[in-house]
């Protein structure tokens, strides 16, 4: 798995937010080189070091060349770095806060009391992000700080035009009078991810754990619809939700046309996911039938469906092209076998902490 916290030892106090830059090759920094990177000074086969505005940092167990660009968040007085946007990778995210107002069943974070606001070192560090990033955003739940999150969006994407941004939210906090500051947003730029677990009220609230959050997000999904925002639609698919998928269907084909895309994706064994595994995983290599129909019926009605966390193997070869490969880079794995598949190239694999023994009926070589 790859590595997001490294073990550093910074001459620095207070954290901050640097860039690391290697530049390996090359007789000295670019003229691209800003004053909130650190450049590579000395390495050796234990650490590296490297020096900036900033001051001196040395890096611990890593090669200079796979840090090369990414831009890591320093705490000095816990001598760690998180890297919060690497460089060759297309799966970043930043968490915005712990604290959700949601308990979902299947939660692979489960919330957390405290919050830190991190959104100054999160704009700085977006600042300097590579060119044409989609960058996530996460939780918890950002909405929760609003105010805090629009302003955030408006002056990274303000200063950095070529930037996306991809946002998770339960949709709970939006209201009318939001309409005016996510029209000032550039909304081609940002896909709102919101989570819809079933076409019954009850079902969806009892997987989220919060009274009327059914009819809450229905109506906050209307706001974001008048104001112009994309949305993914998602669905975690487990066994209370399994059996009404084909409902689920129906209802975003009637109720929720105005949808991008919909995502059904599978379980994460990990957080409330993991301690309830054998409650909520569905066996879609085995019942996939209920997926397939659900999956007929969204797509002849126009709505752009795809299967997330789906490893090739436990789809119908019918199904595939909507699998897509979505694990994150750094939390994606492959077993021993997928050693021979021919489809390896294409899939998405498992998420790291997969259960060694695959609660899959089917799975093997494809």
């Amino acid at each position: 798995m790859i590595p997001l916290r490294l073990k550093v030892d910074a001459d620095a106090v207070d954290p901050y937010v640097v860039r690391l830059r290697s530049f390996e090759g090359m007789p000295g920094p670019p003229g691209n080189f800003d004053y909130l990177d650190a450049a590579l000074e000395t390495a050796d086969g234990e650490n590296a070091l490297f020096t900036g505005a900033t001051g001196n940092l040395r890096v611990f167990g890593v090669d200079p060349s796979e840090v090369d660009g990414d831009i890591v968040f320093v705490v000095p007085s816990r001598k760690i770095a998180h890297r919060l946007i690497r460089a060759n990778s297309q799966h970043n995210t930043l968490l915005i806060t712990e604290r959700c107002d949601q308990l979902c069943v299947m939660c692979s974070q489960p919330p957390k009391k405290h919050h830190v606001d991190m959104f100054p070192f999160f704009e700085t560090a977006v600042f300097l992000a590579p060119e044409n990033s989609t960058i996530g955003l996460s939780g918890g739940e950002p909405t929760l700080f609003k105010s805090e999150l629009f302003e955030f969006l408006r002056e990274t994407m303000e200063r950095r035009r070529d930037i996306d941004f991809h946002i998770l939210t339960n949709a709970q906090h939006f209201d009318r009078a939001d309409l005016a500051k996510l029209r000032d947003l550039d909304l081609s730029r940002i896909l709102w991810g919101v989570p819809v677990y079933s076409s019954v009220g009850a079902i969806h609230d009892h997987i989220v754990g919060k009274p009327g959050a059914f009819d809450r997000v229905r109506k906050n999904l209307s706001i974001l619809c008048e104001a112009g925002a994309k949305i993914e639609l998602r669905t975690v698919l487990i066994k209370p939700n399994a059996p009404g998928l084909l409902d689920l269907a129906k209802f975003v084909a009637v109720a929720l046309p105005f949808i991008d895309t919909w995502a059904i994706m599978q379980l994460e064994n990990i957080g409330y996911g993991r301690q309830n595994w054998d409650s909520l995983f569905f066996d879609s290599s085995q019942g996939f039938d209920l997926v397939g129909r659900a999956l007929d019926f969204s797509i002849s009605r126009g709505i752009n469906t795809e299967l997330y966390n789906f490893p090739l193997c436990t789809v119908p070869a019918e199904y595939r092209a909507f699998a897509p490969s979505t694990i994150s880079d750094w939390k994606r794995a492959y077993v021993k076998g997928c050693a021979d598949c021919s489809l390896r190239s294409k899939c998405g694999g498992f998420f790291e902490w997969h259960p060694r023994v695959h609660g899959y009926g089917r799975f093997g070589v494809a």
